[in-house]
């Protein structure tokens, strides 16, 4: 399956939800057989979870419309980026969001611009400290910290969060175990 054909099962299947917790949404959509543990739908499914909470806690905006250009930008963000680039895409994805939901461009000045420019340096320098390898769900857990705390101070609206903890362990070959803030020790 191709990751355009993810990312339309993603907005199809993130409609549904009506939690105001990312987090939650994240996982629910995440337990689906077309997501893998690692890959580029990450790029989508994270902003696509902020965007639903953020519609389902009263914020004002059309999701058909922003779903559909949060999957355009996630979409030319390319696999691997993280190691290749050195910016994780769940980060980036949940700065398109945010750059979504007010409509913020390369040309705004009404201060969008450099708020977003915070919330995406305060989530990769948290990510930096932690390190390699890759785990899109831990990063993915960062971003979604960096991002409700970023809607809470900043919209008129309360996004839910919870304690995070890893789900995703034994399906990561990779996993960093202790390094990891969302590990859960298996004894």
């Amino acid at each position: 399956m191709t990751t355009a054909e993810k990312a339309e099962l993603i907005i199809n299947d993130i409609k549904n939800e009506e939690d105001r917790n990312p987090v939650r949404i994240f996982k629910n959509i995440a337990k689906k057989d077309y997501i893998s543990i690692h890959g580029p739908e990450h790029h989508i499914l994270d902003g696509a979870c902020l965007l639903m909470a953020y519609k389902n806690a009263g914020g004002n905006i059309d999701i058909d419309e922003a779903l559909n250009k949060l999957m355009a930008e996630g979409l030319r963000m390319p696999g691997a980026m993280c190691g290749l680039w050195g910016v994780c895409g769940a980060i980036t994805s949940m700065g398109a969001a945010l750059s979504i939901i007010d409509e913020t461009g390369p040309l705004s000045t009404d201060g969008t611009w450099g708020k977003h420019m915070e919330f995406t340096s305060s989530a990769v320098a948290e990510l930096g400290e932690i390190n390699g390898p890759r785990c899109c769900k831990r990063d993915a857990m960062i971003a979604f910290k960096n991002a409700i705390k970023f809607v809470n101070e900043n919209y008129h609206v309360t996004l839910e969060q919870e304690p995070m903890k890893c789900e995703y362990s034994g399906l990561n070959a990779q996993c960093i175990k202790e390094r990891c803030p969302f590990h859960e020790n298996e004894n």
